[in-house]
């Protein structure tokens, strides 16, 4: 039987991601700058009307806008009305004091108007190339809850730093199932608890990224649909539980899209920060634990330091796996106590994320599934492992990498349950996250599915392959699954 999976055209996303991306006050400043400029090339009667109400709406904007706060992407909307304003007033000044109004030939105004015009446009071009993300509504029946809590592993120590009594800490977000909160409750920021934390982030990650902070500005600002320590939900039962390791450099946020879609559906999610590796964790205390990895230019260097930060991340799964299914002794406290199924978990994660999850899988028999999201495998010790592994990765060719595919099928052919690969058409390393959000649509950057499509396909597939593996829903996954690419199916009694 084939199982259904909710898409963007059944109406259950009601968020448009597509469009300008601009909020009213921008639009308004837009209109107005633009106003400005066309009022010169109106006819007599209307340029005085035209270019007092131009001006008006504008300057109240730009106040306004000033004291919210002005996204770059606007400089170039002021700089062209302003550009313009001396020469659109200029001529109602003099009529006002009795002067002849003098007015420029219009064979010279016209350079001058498509340079305003111009710079006017940049604005809503780069507001749609680095937009404040908006998260596509979850499809499932429960609202979406998240918190964020803080553990220290006394029997593991920090290998980062030379203090010997240093020990590991993770900083861990959970989006469970949550009942719905009442209208105008404040949604969850994006990429930190409060704006201070989100704009460290934010602007770790851009570095990491080798971007001028300033181009991903939009990422601070932007709120989800979660709601930060919401009520859980009443029903439901004990829930699932879905571990998560983001990519190198990456942070506990990055797949928040996935997050809160799979805890709408019944889900709870645990995405990991993992210090010194991380862009960038805020800790309890406030400090802030910048990422210390660094290519060395070394191919040999780096790939022994990737194996090594995938052992150490495959370790702290295993570490939070433990930790939430202890709720009477430092693990998960408060009305999330009792409602983790820890029996029923799968480990995921994106790019060296993924690897560490395939470790984790073959280390820890606790966990029941595994998803890698594009992620090479790193484990320097393959062995046989009992899971379902589920791994999406983009189109990859012998000329683009000659040893992921054949590691991959290497890895998944070891495991003694059914497998699936899934190459995504259109799909890029950076699609598998939130970055299509809030990154110019660039298809070598974020693939070419576009801002909807991009995470409703990692969660349609990985879902189905959740429901099957920890629900042991009806139906074939791979039915699912086939619609959105090309399948590879791993099975054990395979001669493969």
């Amino acid at each position: 039987m084939r199982q259904r999976v909710p898409r963007a055209e059944d109406g259950r996303v009601t968020e448009i991601i597509t469009g300008l991306q601009m909020s009213p006050l921008e639009i308004l400043a837009l209109l107005g700058a633009a106003a400005l400029v066309v009022a010169r090339w109106l006819p007599p009667a209307a340029r005085p009307r035209v270019t007092i109400a131009a001006g008006a709406v504008l300057v109240l904007s730009a106040i306004v806008l000033s004291v919210v706060g002005i996204r770059w992407q606007m400089l170039p909307v002021l700089a062209g009305a302003a550009f313009a304003l001396p020469f659109a007033v200029s001529p109602l000044l003099r009529r006002r004091t009795g002067r002849p109004a003098w007015r420029a030939r219009w064979w010279l105004a016209l350079p001058g108007s498509v340079a305003c015009v111009g710079l006017i446009a940049t604005g809503p071009s780069a507001a749609w190339a680095f937009p404040v993300p908006v998260f596509p509504e979850p499809s499932g029946h429960f609202a979406v809850g998240t918190r964020v809590t803080q553990w220290t592993d006394p029997n593991r120590p920090e290998t980062a730093t030379a203090d010997p009594h240093d020990r590991r800490t993770l900083v861990v977000q959970l989006w469970y199932p949550a009942r719905k909160s009442p209208a105008g409750t404040q949604r969850a920021r994006y990429v930190g608890r409060t704006e201070r934390e989100a704009r460290t982030v934010s602007d770790a990650l851009a570095r990491y990224a080798g971007l001028p902070g300033f181009l991903v500005d939009g990422v601070p600002r932007a709120r989800t649909h979660a709601v930060f320590n919401a009520p859980v939900a009443d029903k439901g039962g004990r829930f699932p539980v879905v571990l998560f390791s983001p990519g190198l450099g990456g942070v506990r946020t990055q797949n928040t899209a996935w997050a809160e879609e799979l805890a709408s559906h019944g889900y709870v999610v645990a995405a990991l920060d993992h210090p010194y590796d991380s862009a960038a964790v805020v800790l309890a205390d406030g400090r802030t634990v910048n990422t210390e990895i660094v290519s060395t230019g070394d191919d040999d260097e780096d790939n022994e330091r990737a194996v090594e930060t995938t052992g150490i991340r495959a370790a702290d799964l295993s570490f939070v796996l433990t930790q939430l299914g202890r709720p009477d002794q430092g693990g998960i406290a408060g009305p999330l106590a009792g409602r983790l199924d820890t029996g029923r978990a799968a480990v995921t994660g994106h790019s060296l994320g993924g690897a560490a999850a395939l470790q984790a899988a073959r280390q820890d028999r606790r966990f029941d599934a595994v998803i890698n999201l594009d992620g090479y495998p790193r484990d320097p010790d393959p062995r046989s492992y009992r899971q379902p592994a589920l791994v999406l990765t983009q189109a990859i060719t012998p000329d683009t990498d000659p040893r992921y595919i054949p590691r991959l099928t290497q890895v998944l052919k070891l495991s003694t349950a059914t497998s699936y690969r899934l190459t995504v058409p259109g799909a890029a390393h950076l699609t598998f996250m939130d970055a299509p959000l809030y990154l110019p649509p660039v298809p070598s950057m974020v693939g070419s599915l576009g801002r909807a499509e991009s995470p409703h396909v990692v969660a349609a597939t990985t879902l189905a392959f959740l429901d099957t593996t920890l629900r042991h829903g009806p139906g074939d996954p791979a039915a699912v699954l086939s619609a959105y690419g090309d399948l590879s199916v791993y099975r054990p009694d395979d001669s493969h």
